[in-house]
């Protein structure tokens, strides 16, 4: 494909299609809307189903079902209905079914600011569901980032049958880069892993090599239980601790045991730095700018760009904080990731660089924090 001025929102509908995604269930909302609008043209020219449901609850249910089915899934909403999808959230990381789940953020709590940036649901794509469960979330700061973390997260997805999360800001959604789109037959596809034992041998939550269960489709001649309670390696109902403590300590180790796989972020200039930014999102554009102009006036500064978020890179983050006299996190919020960065390093390391008003921190907001004005 030709260089293009492609939106945020728009490469996250065509990394969703190189990825394999033939399944969208949605409902419209600022400033995610762009997705579904985009889907609901260009999915069927792929063979694949779109369907805007009556809520964001329905919207989730649909995609998990379909998932069942063999179809890779994906939905997308922005805060409220992202509120409003944490329990079945929760369902999937329990049943273990893959879907994707893009929230485009925008200001809060409540409808807040629907046209307005906003980081403020890092910790609700955590905890927001109730109960200790694993799960994946990526955060692109790029047009192009929005495309390839999109197909990241359907691979992961689809590999260690769990939801993954793509967060995004609105500045991210509805800003157009330049950006030369793959062929998608050029790109690594995941697919899920299936089986090849006979239907009466088959044990959907057994505890396989790599943690992950084979996952075949429904329809396709393996008949097994799914149950949002805790159950046994057939999928059936248990109290037993035997079976669920073996099944619990297994969900945490599938994403556990792989983190060299999952997290992904990017260092710059962080060898030689006494103080280093730690971003990310459309946060970490300005902190770029302000790294370099602050090395222009001599400072050493360095920047951690995160595109993993959850799970937490804290082996990374420690390791920065054990050579670095500083560690500035800015976010548009009033310190959520930073709570986990000074878990990492201490407290006493940590600058909080805040705003939740609906603008975007500037570089010079960091570089104020660089010089400690």
């Amino acid at each position: 494909m030709a260089v293009t001025l492609m939106q945020g929102n728009e490469a996250v509908g065509w990394g969703a299609l190189a990825a394999g995604c033939r399944f969208y269930a949605g409902y419209p909302i600022t400033p995610s809307s762009e997705i579904a609008e985009m889907l609901s043209r260009e999915l069927p020219k792929y063979g694949g189903k779109f369907i805007q449901m009556e809520d964001e609850i329905a919207s989730l249910a649909a995609c998990i079902g379909a998932s069942v089915g063999g179809v890779k899934s994906m939905t997308a909403t922005s805060g409220p209905g992202f509120s409003l999808m944490q329990e079945h959230i929760g369902y999937a990381a329990m049943t273990e079914v893959p879907c994707v789940i893009v929230s485009v953020q925008r200001l809060g709590p409540s409808t807040g600011q629907p046209t307005s940036p906003s980081q403020g649901d890092v910790m609700q794509a955590r905890w927001g569901t109730h109960g200790d469960h694993p799960i994946i979330v990526l955060y692109p700061n790029s047009v192009p980032k929005a495309f390839g973390l999109t197909v990241t997260a359907f691979n992961l997805a689809e590999k260690y049958r769990t939801p993954v999360i793509l967060l995004m800001d609105e500045v991210i959604a509805h800003m157009r880069e330049r950006f030369e789109m793959p062929p998608f037959e050029s790109l690594t596809v995941i697919d899920r892993m299936g089986t090849n034992v006979p239907p009466e041998w088959y044990k959907p939550y057994g505890d396989t090599i790599g943690d992950v269960p084979p996952m075949p489709s429904f329809g396709s001649g393996y008949r097994y239980h799914i149950t949002g309670l805790f159950h046994d390696v057939m999928g059936y109902p248990t109290q037993r601790l035997d079976e669920i403590n073996p099944l619990v300590e297994r969900m945490q180790r599938k994403i556990n045991n792989h983190l060299e796989d999952i997290l992904l972020f990017e260092e710059e200039e962080t060898d030689d730095a006494n103080t280093v930014i730690i971003a990310y999102g459309v946060t970490s554009r300005s902190a770029r700018h302000a790294m370099r102009l602050a090395r222009n006036h001599r400072h050493n500064i360095g920047l951690l760009t995160l595109y993993t978020i959850w799970p937490f890179p804290e082996e990374a983050v420690m390791r920065i904080g054990r050579s670095a006299r500083r560690v500035i996190v800015p976010e548009m919020n009033l310190g959520q990731l930073a709570l986990e960065v000074e878990r990492a390093v201490g407290k006493h390391k940590v600058v909080r660089v805040n705003r939740a008003d609906g603008e975007m921190i500037s570089p010079q907001m960091i570089l104020q924090a660089i010089e400690g004005r």
